[in-house]
């Protein structure tokens, strides 16, 4: 792909971010795009958004269950970056009306840097050394391609889709819980909806730290101290609405709420 459509698949994407509407499939307007075009995409599509003032406070793992993997016909995770207008803290109300589209909650445990990680070579001790503390949090993924009929290349190209966090509160030292087994439970308007454990994401949320560590380093680009990572989701997406009231609890690491207005 040359780098003016590049650049057009990027403006529409952000287009479509800040209008709120949606796209047909990338891969439906050029079925020869590749990996590597998509993530070209989601550079353009993150440059207008720095132009207007976001920065850039970390970065985001996807499709790091099986599941979706199957669903996508890969075998491997995808990312995308977090910018600061993107984050809220735990007890936020989140104006979906003005922020998204067709919203999706998922829980996960994110990562907070007090050390860069410079891969390859990587490995989860180095990760977990490289770790300040851990915490729940909610990423709420929204898609900016029409219907969610999604392929890979169009998830990666749309930022991962990526849409706001949501962060708890109560910051863990990683390695004062079992990351690998420790439970989630996930609440919507007060009643248990989904539970999961840290192995539904690659079998612990460390190694897909680690993976993006090395699999950023191969290109040079740093996981920073400071950045917050999310690690991917251990819980089924669950669309939201106006009015909804969410809770992730795991174990170890207290909860995060949110609420949809």
């Amino acid at each position: 792909m040359d780098k003016a459509q590049i650049k057009t698949f990027g403006d529409d994407l952000y287009e479509a971010l800040v209008r709120r509407e949606t796209i047909a499939p990338l891969t439906e307007q050029d079925p020869e795009i590749t990996i590597d075009d998509a993530y070209q995409i989601s550079l353009q599509m993150l440059d207008r958004r720095l132009a207007t003032g976001e920065r850039v406070v970390g970065k985001k793992i996807g499709v790091t269950s099986k599941v979706v993997m199957d669903m996508l016909n890969v075998d491997r995770p995808d990312f995308g970056y977090l910018t600061d207008r993107m984050m809220y803290a735990t007890g936020a109300e989140v104006p979906l009306s003005t922020t998204l589209i067709h919203p999706r909650a998922e829980g996960e445990i994110a990562f907070v840097l007090k050390h860069d990680l410079n891969g390859p070579g990587i490995s989860n001790a180095d990760v977990l050394r490289a770790t300040d503390f851990v915490l729940p949090c909610f990423e709420i993924v929204d898609s900016r391609i029409r219907d969610w009929k999604i392929k890979i290349h169009d998830t990666i190209a749309d930022n991962a889709s990526c849409g706001v966090v949501v962060m708890g509160a109560n910051a863990v030292k990683p390695t004062a819980v079992d990351l690998s087994t420790c439970g989630m439970v996930v609440q919507l308007n007060g009643e248990i909806i989904s539970t999961g454990a840290g192995a539904a994401a690659l079998g612990s949320p460390v190694n897909c730290v680690t993976w993006l560590a090395n699999t950023l380093g191969e290109i040079g680009i740093p996981l920073k101290a400071g950045e917050v990572i999310l690690s991917g989701s251990l819980v089924p997406l669950q669309p939201v609405q106006v009015g909804d009231n969410m809770q992730v609890s795991v174990g170890g690491l207290g909860s995060c709420s949110v609420r949809f207005v």
